[in-house]
């Protein structure tokens, strides 16, 4: 009998991590975390096959922690997944909109959905989680407390969904990575495939600019590039970077080699197939 793989996340059940996790991995089981920490720590144990890790929101930014955390785990990224933000008005049975008066999420849910507390007049309360504001309507079972998570959190904690959709912006996105212990690297004729590096620029002028030259000479297409302080320190910067293509195409190879010859040092957190999310957004 096979065994159900398992994918770590995040949250409480029914985050919105979780239910990238149903929808990126279909059958597998999903095992939520208490933090960042712990949801790599599955992966690393064997507790877990794969772990969801958000690095991105479009409205929001990066995501920090992953910063950090990622490159020293050890673990490689072996897949993306873009995941859409629809926040739902979540009440307890027989509950009506007219009666809510309290709101209860997340504190960058709850900025996302300002056009919703003015509409209906009710108090923001701040949670420490979507999904878990969820569980406390469900405690406080009161129709006057109202929750904003994913109708997954609904479903999962028997509340009704009271109004879909009532995020102010409707293009609210989740970019995820999935990581895993052991590198899935894809055959180098496959298409459209992501790599993503991290490396270390030496303290000299125009370190940056020099380093990513190699991207542009050899037309390769770079989506993302976000810095961090490298050990404690104003000097040193690290690079995180996403690019379109395959370490071992040639137009890539030169183009790390280039980096390699600027940088301090150099890592492939991952070598990837890109989401089918970024050939729909193209059309």
């Amino acid at each position: 009998m096979t065994k159900t793989k398992i994918i770590a996340f995040q949250g409480r059940p029914g985050a919105y991590s979780d239910l990238a996790c149903r929808n990126a991995r279909p059958g597998w089981t999903t095992l939520p975390c208490e933090d960042f920490y712990s949801t790599i720590k599955a992966v690393q144990t064997g507790k877990a096959d794969q772990a969801m890790l958000p690095c991105e929101n479009n409205l929001v930014g990066r995501v920090p922690d992953i910063h950090t955390l990622l490159p020293r785990s050890g673990l490689f990224i072996v897949g993306e997944h873009f995941q859409r933000v629809e926040h739902c008005l979540i009440g307890i049975k027989g509950a009506q909109v007219s009666d809510v008066k309290r709101l209860h999420t997340h504190p960058v849910a709850m900025g996302q959905v300002s056009g919703l507390i003015q509409s209906l007049h009710v108090e923001p309360v701040i949670e420490f989680d979507t999904a878990g504001s969820a569980e406390i309507i469900v405690k406080l079972n009161n129709k006057e407390d109202a929750a904003i998570a994913s109708s997954l959190a609904a479903e999962l904690n028997g509340l009704e969904v009271l109004r879909h959709n009532v995020e102010d912006e409707s293009y609210n996105t989740t970019r995820f990575y999935i990581v895993a212990q052991e590198r899935e690297i894809p055959p180098v004729d496959e298409i459209n495939t992501m790599t993503t590096l991290l490396f270390k620029t030496k303290n000299i002028p125009a370190a940056l600019y020099k380093a990513l030259g190699g991207f542009a000479t050899n037309n390769i297409n770079m989506t993302r590039l976000e810095s961090c302080m490298a050990d404690g320190t104003f000097c040193a910067t690290k690079f995180l970077v996403d690019v379109d293509g395959h370490t071992e195409e040639a137009g890539l190879k030169r183009a790390i080699n280039e980096l390699r010859f600027y940088a301090e040092e150099c890592v492939i957190l991952g070598v990837y197939p890109a989401s089918p999310y970024r050939q729909l957004k193209q059309h």
